[in-house]
């Protein structure tokens, strides 16, 4: 499983832990819904540090809790 993989999955967790939709986040942060939809979808393959960070924000997270988890802890380094 790539980064991108696991921000997908993460971002669905973390609306799943709170009972929310992927619109209500969108809401919650200010990112739009196609946004949101797109990273979501694999239409946007690097939603950017930006982005990630407004989608913490309105999980009332930081950055550092969206990426602490085993999963990303254990990710090999991507060349590309």
């Amino acid at each position: 499983m790539g980064i991108y993989d696991l921000v997908v999955k993460r971002i669905h967790e973390l609306c799943k832990e709170r009972s929310i939709t992927p619109n209500a986040l969108s809401y919650m942060s200010g990112v739009s819904q196609s946004t949101v939809k797109s990273i979501l979808n694999g239409e946007s393959k690097n939603p950017g540090i930006v982005t990630l960070k407004k989608l913490c924000d309105g999980l009332d997270i930081n950055i550092v809790e969206f990426f602490d988890t085993d999963e990303f802890k254990h990710l090999e380094q991507e060349i590309e």
